[in-house]
């Protein structure tokens, strides 16, 4: 399976309100950190990430997250 796109160094620090979410996995898409349908015939499908309260969040995009959809700090060693 190849690599994803990085899509940025930095995280994307969000406040979400309760919902589902769709997490571009690809590194591709227009929306970061949310997909847009770019990953439409490769490898990557979108990861669904649920919350149930109102909350900030640190989105990865650099795609290198061993805590996928959330930021461990990896885009540090790109």
């Amino acid at each position: 399976m190849s690599e994803p796109e990085i899509a940025a160094k930095v995280p994307a620090v969000l406040e979400l309100e309760p919902g589902t979410y769709w997490w571009c996995q690809c590194g591709r898409s227009g929306n970061q950190p949310w997909c847009d349908g770019s990953h439409k015939g490769g490898a990557f499908s979108p990861a669904e990430l649920t919350i149930s309260e109102k909350r900030t969040v640190a989105l990865c995009q650099c795609k290198r997250t061993a805590k996928a959809p959330f930021c461990d700090g990896s885009h540090k060693t790109l």
